[in-house]
Formats: structure tokens, sequence, C-alpha cells
């Protein structure tokens, strides 16, 4: 997709892009409760899921709004992981991407107020 290749890292492309695929093929569970909400134009902008950004695929991402929503499991909670994940989240930022992040208990116990903050960071 010509999408991505605009923030595809060229070198890594491929490889990114077979793990994208498998990601997609392969949802978690807390993943495919939220696409079931955000998909298609549920929220009133397309959202991309397993998306490649510069050298990272991110969980979903709205290019119109530049709002990336990253699903975390519980290895997140790791302090390498939680280091890695800021740095990350920063790279994006400065490439004009706000990030959030919900763990996968908030999506698959509280979908609705998942969805509320999607909604209110839309509107930002």
């Amino acid at each position: 997709m010509i999408e991505d290749l605009k923030w595809a890292v060229p070198d890594r492309y491929d490889i990114l892009k077979e793990f994208a695929r498998k990601n997609r093929l392969m949802p978690t569970l807390a993943e495919a409760v939220l696409w079931e909400q955000i998909r298609g134009k549920a929220l009133g902008t397309k959202f991309f899921r397993q998306y490649i950004i510069a050298d990272y695929i991110v969980d979903f991402v709205s290019l119109q709004h530049n709002l990336v929503i990253e699903v975390d499991g519980a290895y997140h909670s790791e302090l390498e992981q939680q280091e890695y994940d800021e740095n990350r989240t920063l790279r994006l930022e400065r490439l004009g991407f706000h990030v959030i992040r919900f763990s996968n208990d908030e999506i698959v116990n509280s979908i609705g107020n998942v969805v509320k903050t999607i909604q209110t960071n839309l509107l930002k």
C-alpha cells in the first residue's frame, strides 16, 4: 500500500509488512474486541490495524486524526518494556501522532469507556 511506504523505513519494510500481516491474522482477544468497535468508520474515521509507521507496527491508527491506539498486554508492565514504550511514544509524537494506550483488561472489561476515550481523543 502506498500509504505504508510513506512511513516505513525502506530497508525493513518487507519484514515489517509480513509481521503486520501475521498480527492481523492472529489478533489478541483485546485487539479483536477493540477492532469490532472501531472498524470501518464506526467512529467517523477510518482506522487501520497493525500499521507500519517508521520502524514500528502500531496496533491501530487513524491517519486522518494522527491518532495511534496501542493495546498493552501484561508484559508492558515490565520496566524494560515501559522504557521502550516511552521512547516509541516519543518518536511517534515527533512524527506528529498522538498515542493513547489501553491495557487488555481495560478493553475486555470496559470497552464502553475505552471507546469514549478514543472519541474524546479524536476531537482534539
